[in-house]
């Protein structure tokens, strides 16, 4: 299972490695296969499992496949995903600590753990899994644990950390959409309202224009005093998102 990195954005989404496995396939321990085959069918299942929502049984299965191999890293990671939908927090982090000691370089599964580690208001821990995954040399995609590094340190609140850490990340991808949005709510926060107009610039250059965008639009135009690019914005929301619940807001203000 691949977890999506940016975890804080959203929901966290799942997908199996490999082909499709049946669950008509027949006993997972039946000869003909060996320790290695039967850990991955195991983890197969169980992400599947975990994807469904049948947590007890995805938990079963991943025990299983961590059983049969213990340096699955994956299966630990999924296992502790399981957990935590099962809010079992203790053995979660059991979890995650077994994936990070059979993969102490597998960036992925340091940035799941940090994110865990942040949930839990453990923001030092998460703060060092976070900036090992960054440092990795083979993370092609750093900018996105530097994002979500930057989030986890607004939980704590360090607002000068996490600043740090999405500019990181625009360093490395000058057009990465979360980064600009999460540097323009900060801005807007600090009541920045120039910088946060800016931000917001570059995240609509790259064609972001979703409702939430246009609305926070309207917003800093309006604390800018900007009467006539506020109504531009509300406009436009309203005719490209008649039904969205920030149109309803605009509506029902005015």
């Amino acid at each position: 299972m691949k977890v999506n990195r940016l975890i804080f954005s959203g929901a966290v989404l799942c997908c199996l490695l490999g082909g499709c496995i049946s669950t008509t396939t027949g006993s997972i321990t039946e000869p003909k296969r060996n320790e290695g085959d039967a850990a991955e069918l195991n983890y197969q299942l169980g992400a599947r499992y975990y994807q469904s929502g049948n947590y007890e049984l995805a938990r079963d299965r991943l025990i299983l496949a961590t059983e049969l191999d213990p340096k699955m890293a994956v299966a630990y990671s999924t296992l502790a995903l399981t957990y935590e939908k099962l809010d079992n927090n203790r053995l979660a982090t059991d979890a995650y600590e077994n994936a990070v000691r059979v993969a102490p370089r597998d960036f992925d599964v340091q940035n799941a753990y940090a994110v865990f580690l942040c949930r839990a208001k453990d923001y030092e821990g998460a703060r060092k899994h976070f900036d090992r995954s960054i440092k990795h040399f083979e993370n092609d995609n750093a900018e996105i644990m530097m994002t979500n590094a930057g989030m986890c340190m607004m939980e704590q609140p360090d607002v000068v950390a996490a600043e740090k850490y999405f500019r990181a990340a625009l360093d490395r991808q000058p057009q990465f959409v979360e980064a600009l949005l999460q540097l323009c709510l900060l801005k807007y926060k600090q009541e920045d309202y120039l910088s946060a107009r800016a931000f917001l610039q570059r995240l609509m250059a790259t064609g972001a224009r979703t409702a939430g965008v246009l609305y926070l639009a309207s917003r800093i135009e309006d604390m800018l005093g900007n009467d006539r690019g506020r109504m531009e914005f509300e406009d436009q929301l309203i005719r490209e998102y008649p039904a969205s619940p920030e149109a309803r807001k605009v509506l029902s203000s005015s």
